[in-house]
């Protein structure tokens, strides 16, 4: 026997023939550990005062058919509101009259919604603790049985099937919840034209000035420096009483200047810049956003919304991001004064390259 120095406890030696023909196993890769801990089961049940008392189950239930009835009007005032605030023209009024009232109705329909299901859940529902056994994956008529089961006691528990005035107030504002998003679409474009033919066509025109953002001052080639860059419009567009915006959002540009031999240009498109001054459309190919971050070292052009990346000295090409195509560039010169012109228009649509799809 040997004596452990700390505790003063006998240790028994070891018998070495048996561990001879016993192999050693860590505890640590045991399947089952041996010590583990026992099932302490469910906590007692706690009742809730719906679970006692028949009137407080009336109210809950009241409160959450009510609920989803609210939710219906709210998705029904978005939709109100997209047409008795509608946006006709650039007044920031109209825009924020219909914004404001269209998201009141859409968050109206979101929370009742929400809250609704919530309280259901919490209030009325079955509120009772169940272990869920894990089954072999299988397709016997047994499993199917099972499976039909769970339904059919999920269904009564909740009361899906037995408290009408909840399930139908829930699917109907279900239907409308969807309904503003629906009518939302039609603002994206107008109904008797095509997105294609609209954007194929900008303010851009042949002797048509390039002018600073927002000022509307034209630009000298001469106060364009290297590593410069300038967000452009085409002159005429602040004096526009109407669609501004919407023509701005086509023929915004870029105007940016490299030392010309960095310049890679096809043999058709040397004749698109002057000196090493370059312009390009400011909308991305991707889904639309506008493209506003300049690295002058590298020459690449950054649409901070999702991140993709065009390399300015050949033809804005795309590097790097979801973007399909290059950014559309803009032909241009300079008239007898030195300022610089537009040759033409696009030659191709800017925007989004899905607008392509007609």
């Amino acid at each position: 026997m040997a004596q452990d120095d700390h505790s003063g406890a006998d240790l028994a030696v070891a018998d070495s023939s048996h561990a001879a023909h016993e192999p050693a196993v860590s505890p640590g890769t045991a399947i089952v550990a041996s010590d583990g801990f026992q099932n302490p089961g469910f906590p007692p049940h706690r009742p809730r005062v719906t679970d006692e008392d028949p009137k407080r189950e009336k109210r809950a239930s009241r409160t959450v058919y009510t609920l989803f009835y609210l939710s219906i009007v709210g998705s029904v005032w978005a939709v109100a509101a997209y047409m008795l605030f509608p946006i006709e023209s650039n007044d920031v009024g109209a825009v924020r009259l219909n914004n404001m009232f269209i998201g009141l109705g859409a968050t109206l329909a979101l929370l009742g919604l929400g809250f609704g299901i919530v309280h259901w859940g919490k209030s009325i529902m079955a509120d009772v603790e169940l272990a869920d056994e894990r089954h072999p994956i299988g397709g016997s008529p047994e499993t199917q049985a099972a499976a039909v089961k769970v339904f059919t006691d999920a269904d009564r528990e909740s009361g899906f099937t037995r408290r009408s005035v909840i399930r139908n107030s829930l699917i109907g504002a279900l239907i409308a919840f969807p309904l503003p998003a629906v009518v939302l679409f039609r603002g994206f474009a107008p109904q008797d034209q095509l997105p294609v033919e609209l954007l194929s066509h900008t303010m851009w025109a042949k002797g048509t000035r390039l002018t600073l953002d927002p000022s509307g001052v034209p630009i000298k080639a001469a106060d364009i420096t290297i590593g410069s860059a300038f967000h452009v419009i085409p002159e005429g567009l602040a004096e526009l009483e109407h669609g501004r915006l919407e023509e701005k959002a086509k023929a915004a540009v870029l105007l940016m200047r490299l030392e010309p031999s960095e310049l890679n240009q096809a043999p058709d498109r040397e004749s698109w810049s002057y000196d090493g001054i370059v312009a390009y459309s400011k909308i991305c190919t991707h889904v639309g956003c506008p493209v506003a971050l300049y690295e002058q070292h590298t020459h690449h052009l950054l649409c901070p919304c999702h991140q993709s990346q065009f390399d300015v000295a050949n033809h804005c090409e795309v590097i790097f991001g979801p973007a399909k195509r290059p950014l559309p560039q803009l032909p241009i010169a300079v008239d007898d004064e030195g300022y610089l012109i537009a040759q033409s228009d696009f030659n191709e649509p800017v925007g989004p390259s899905f607008w392509e799809r007609s």
